[in-house]
């Protein structure tokens, strides 16, 4: 899919909103748009254009879910970082510029995607093959659908907003219940679900989502709305899903159209891209101009430490410790700590003892621009399908422990060096695994919500692991994060703040 999201055509210019910090998109002019979607490859090139909001996708995960977590220790470092406030709950969110990006370039990505269908709906027939205009609404809808299942599980309740809408008619939209955007995120994917195939036969098409991305994503819906609700207005609904997950999870299995890989680093490596693992990813073009490759490898990695091997300054700027807790978690033949994590470093003979995740840094394809890693994000890999199956498993959604939980965890365990099998495993320890395999893939905090388990391991984690005492007592609340303060100075009254932030 290097071709698919960044592509410098006249589609981005025409679909990118002029304010990307405000809710009110200001939608491109009827005329203008008519005149440029008048044959087939006008909606190609608009589907991609809805592809490119993507490129962010990670590096919002690293910042908003593995920082947030128990993964990492993030306080101050001697400079006021805006991951800090992130990693250690304060109250006062609203101005940080990660909530900013992740509110903006969602609903940048969900108003391309209603340029797409509204013109699809209005114009369709000039693509005569059925199929065809099929799967370009099927992967419109389900691009909609995951950005804003990404801004439910951030914020709760958000605008529900299914088709281009004026500025005007923007300021009178207000936040909508979960269930009620639940409900087209769910109508979204399986309308990809009954249109998408499960395989793309032509070099251009690779990485477009496919069938079972589309399962293996209300696959995760269905088991975040069956999360605790906290009392909250957050992701989780309190449903009992887990058997419509095993479901279409089962189904992506059975499909054979992925395989286990038996060494670990193999399923990150540069030279291994769309790989037997992967189910959906985000893709990046290195090389062009203007530079358009991957950031997230450095987003976790201090710049000192590729300073001190010779290498260019990226942008990770200063440490993000990986918190004692991860580190004293692993086994002491895990070979995947050694692979994800950098066990301190010398930067101009200075020693630096903390440890950080270095996972997706290849040091012999660092780029000369920080801009332009050449790796590709894995946003779900066959590994996930498999111990997201253990988890319904667990929680009585079908299946039995020894063939949908002890076999696949196991065989997790032994590409990681661990030979001694388990005969018994809990859903707590279970979700340690997964920490342990998803390390620095941003999965973490949204697995401590989902399974209820963050209301306990958050507390008793800052009680242990807060020696420099920076970090602020969590409280249910922090499940979610705060609305950004530019949506709430969209219009006085319309939103009210997320409860427990300034």
């Amino acid at each position: 899919m290097k071709k698919i999201f960044y592509a410098v055509t006249i589609t981005g210019a025409l679909l990118i909103t002029s304010c990307e910090k405000e809710l009110d998109q200001t939608p491109i002019s009827s005329a203008t748009t008519e005149t440029f979607y008048s044959i087939p490859n006008d909606f190609l090139q608009g589907v991609n254009s809805v592809y490119a909001n993507l490129k962010t996708y990670p590096d919002r995960q690293l910042n908003l879910s593995e920082t947030r977590s128990d993964n990492l220790y993030a306080v101050s470092d001697g400079g006021v970082r805006d991951w800090e406030g992130v990693n250690s709950f304060h109250k006062n969110l609203s101005a940080n510029p990660y909530l900013e990006e992740a509110w903006a370039t969602n609903y940048n990505g969900i108003y391309k995607a209603n340029t797409v269908l509204g013109q699809i709906a209005t114009n369709g027939t000039i693509i005569t093959n059925a199929t065809l205009r099929n799967r370009y609404e099927a992967e419109t809808r389900f691009l909609r659908a995951f950005y804003y299942f990404d801004l439910v599980r951030w914020f709760g309740k958000v605008p529900l907003i299914d088709k281009v809408v004026s500025a005007k008619e923007a300021l009178e939209i207000p936040r909508s219940p979960v269930a009620d955007v639940y409900g087209l995120i769910i109508s979204d994917l399986q309308f990809a679900i009954d249109n998408l195939t499960e395989v793309y036969t032509l070099p251009a098409d690779k990485g477009r989502v496919t069938k079972n991305a589309a399962k293996g994503i209300l696959a995760l819906v269905h088991m975040t709305r069956s999360g605790p609700t906290y009392s909250i207005d957050g992701p989780g609904l309190g449903l009992n899903e887990w058997g419509k997950a095993y479901t279409l999870l089962n189904e992506v299995v059975v499909s054979n159209r992925y395989a286990f890989i038996s060494s670990y680093p193999t399923v990150f490596s540069f030279t291994n891209e769309n790989n037997s693992e992967v189910v959906f990813d985000v893709q990046y073009n290195t090389g062009s101009n203007p530079v358009v490759g991957a950031t997230f490898p450095w987003v976790l990695v201090p710049d000192n430490w590729f300073t001190s091997l010779g290498k260019p300054v990226q942008g990770g700027l200063t440490i993000r410790p990986v918190a004692t807790d991860l580190l004293n978690s692993y086994e002491t033949a895990d070979t995947r700590k050694a692979f994800s994590i950098q066990t301190g470093f010398v930067a101009n003979g200075v020693a630096e003892p903390r440890s950080f995740f270095k996972k997706y840094v290849d040091l012999n394809r660092v780029p000369v621009s920080r801009f332009d890693w050449p790796i590709n994000f894995i946003v779900l890999r066959y590994t996930d399908i498999l111990l997201l199956k253990a988890e319904c498993t667990l929680n009585g959604g079908g299946g039995n422990l020894a063939t949908d939980v002890l076999i696949p965890v196991n065989q997790v365990r032994a590409r990681a060096g661990l030979t001694v099998p388990l005969t018994s495993l809990t859903l707590a320890q279970l979700m340690e695994e997964r920490r342990k395999e998803f390390a620095a893939e941003g999965s973490r905090w949204h697995d401590l919500v989902r399974s209820g388990l963050v209301i306990t391991k958050i507390p008793a984690w800052i009680t242990a692991e807060d020696v420099q005492r920076q970090m602020q007592p969590f409280v249910k609340d922090f499940v979610i994060y705060a609305i950004p303060q530019s949506q709430l100075d969209v219009k006085q009254g319309l939103y009210t703040q997320n409860v427990g932030y300034n």
